[in-house]
């Protein structure tokens, strides 16, 4: 039996077989999971297209997080197919190309409030959509990007996901006394599509190769994955509104 044996989980932000949500994905399914996958508009064909390299058959299910319709229908879209869910993962961020790549004094607040409800209050619009189906014993699982720190042309996606890292404390906070947890893996950069469309990023990339104590693949999305994969399992029962580092320990290293 798996770690996730039996449980039902959503996973957002699978585009690409390179993504970590897709090798989560791929994991819950072989930890025993059932999932279901949600995209949106255009990306649909896209995120079922990649579903069907999936160990088993997933469906997909439209949710914008942006658009409160898709939200407000979420609860009866998952029950088409799960009668509850015991997992969320989060793992969707957007900024506009003018709010990164060292922009960040000329960046309008129209493009810094889209990366900040994108990437920080979607983790919120989204587990309050899907409160209904959750129980105790739930996991709400994200991923963020070390926002302690400043970092070259992450600019306002740094705001942004510092804003989520808030967001999934508070969240923490509130849902705790129902047995809900929430809590984060905090990656390194990794070569995926959302990494390649920053511009610079590979000034981050090169900080890793370098100075990591491990070795950090920057192609390898499997170790942030097995990081979502136990925070959604029971092995961590009494924690929320924690960060846990896979970033080859780069993060306890003076940058």
């Amino acid at each position: 039996m798996g770690i996730l044996e039996g449980k039902k989980i959503l996973v957002t932000g699978v585009l690409t077989e390179a993504s970590i949500a897709f090798s989560v994905a791929r994991l819950a399914q072989e930890q025993g999971a059932d999932i279901i996958l949600s995209s949106y508009g255009r990306m649909m064909p896209i995120t079922e297209k990649i579903a069907l390299r999936l160990p088993k058959p997933a469906p997909v299910i439209e949710l914008d997080a942006t658009n409160a319709e898709d939200l407000a229908a979420l609860p009866a879209r998952v029950k088409e197919h799960f009668p509850h869910l015991d997992g969320i993962v989060h793992a969707i961020a957007f900024a506009p190309s003018t709010a990164l790549g060292g922009n960040f004094l000329s960046t309008e607040w129209e493009d810094v409030s889209v990366a900040v409800q994108v990437s920080a209050y979607s983790l919120k619009a989204i587990t309050m959509a899907a409160h209904p189906l959750l129980k105790s014993g739930s996991s709400i699982a994200g991923l963020t990007f070390d926002a302690s720190v400043s970092w070259p042309v992450y600019d306002w996606m740094g705001v942004a996901k510092a804003a989520f890292e808030s967001t999934s404390r508070y969240l923490a906070r509130y849902l705790g006394k129902e047995g809900i947890r929430v809590n984060l893996i905090s990656a390194g950069p990794l070569r995926t599509p959302a990494g390649k469309s920053i511009p610079g990023f590979a000034e981050m990339e090169d900080v890793w190769v370098v100075r990591s104590p491990m070795q950090w693949e920057l192609a390898d999305a499997e170790p942030a994955a097995r990081g979502i994969i136990a925070l959604l399992s029971d092995w961590f029962p009494a924690t929320t509104g924690e960060i846990i580092h896979v970033d080859g320990g780069l993060h306890s290293t003076g940058h």
